[in-house]
């Protein structure tokens, strides 16, 4: 089978190539970088004798979007799409250049929209066990802060979004399943871009990728669509669900307030 895998230049794109190649999975592996594409594709098939693609593309675009999903709707192999290509912007929302904010949009909500649409085109027909959508979301679905509201708001809508499809699915009695990964902090080339400070965050929370896609992995296909990896994000997200939102609006700013005011960072 094909998984398709965005984002795939680096960090949990990566890794869900690494690992879905080990897998025994075909690979199109699609991203900016085509440099980066290119090395990996050659290093999963040469280490695990598989086929991988490399597509190069900037899912803003309209045109590339558009370009991968018809290759997605009529990959006659298709297994598993994972939704994972995205980026984050540090700054007050007023502060930042709105043309940033859009192409968030685009490559978090309009991407995993049309390609999702495109790869259940292609699944649902065929009713085959095992295949379905992995969306890379995040735990700053589950709630929001000073300097990433927008991000906060794509990875809600996602996971809104991707149980949305579960109800579709079990509705239809398909086999194809969808899942809403929700990591928390990962280390990875994310940080890097923004210019985040690590230091800042407790080690504790800090996760690898390689650990996050196992986890993904491992419940893919059974009962849960919102799959948190490590219990210490579980209990943080549920946290953030059952606390009132003018209480959790207090804390948000209150810890805003106590770091300097973020400023917009671009890659």
């Amino acid at each position: 089978m094909l998984a398709v895998v965005t984002g795939a230049s680096s960090g949990i794109g990566a890794v869900f190539g690494r690992k879905l190649a080990a897998k025994g999975y075909d690979l199109l592996l699609t991203a900016r970088r085509e440099d980066r594409l290119r090395s990996l594709a050659d290093e999963f098939q040469s280490l695990y004798h598989i086929k991988a693609e490399v597509l190069r593309a900037d899912l803003a675009v309209d045109a590339d979007r558009n370009r991968l999903a018809a290759r997605i709707r009529t990959a006659a192999d298709l297994g598993l799409l994972v939704n994972n290509a995205g980026f984050g912007i540090m700054g007050y929302f007023s502060d930042s250049p709105v043309g940033r904010q859009e192409e968030m949009h685009r490559v978090h909500i309009l991407t995993a929209m049309n390609l999702s649409h495109a790869a259940l085109a292609n699944l649902i027909p065929r009713a085959q066990a095992g295949t379905g959508i992995i969306n890379v979301s995040s735990v700053a679905a589950f709630g929001t802060s000073p300097g990433s509201v927008t991000y906060s708001a794509t990875k809600t809508w996602m996971n809104a979004f991707t149980q949305g499809l579960a109800m579709e699915l079990g509705a239809q009695g398909s086999p194809v399943k969808v899942q809403a990964l929700c990591p928390g902090f990962t280390l990875s080339e994310f940080h890097d871009v923004v210019k985040m400070d690590r230091s800042r965050i407790p080690s504790s929370l800090w996760l690898t990728a390689d650990f996050v896609v196992e986890e993904s992995l491992r419940a893919f296909g059974g009962s849960k669509v919102v799959v948190i990896p490590h219990w210490r994000y579980k209990a943080i997200s549920a946290f953030m669900r059952i606390t009132p939102e003018p209480l959790m609006r207090r804390v948000s700013v209150a810890m805003a307030r106590r770091y300097r005011k973020p400023k917009q960072t671009d890659h």
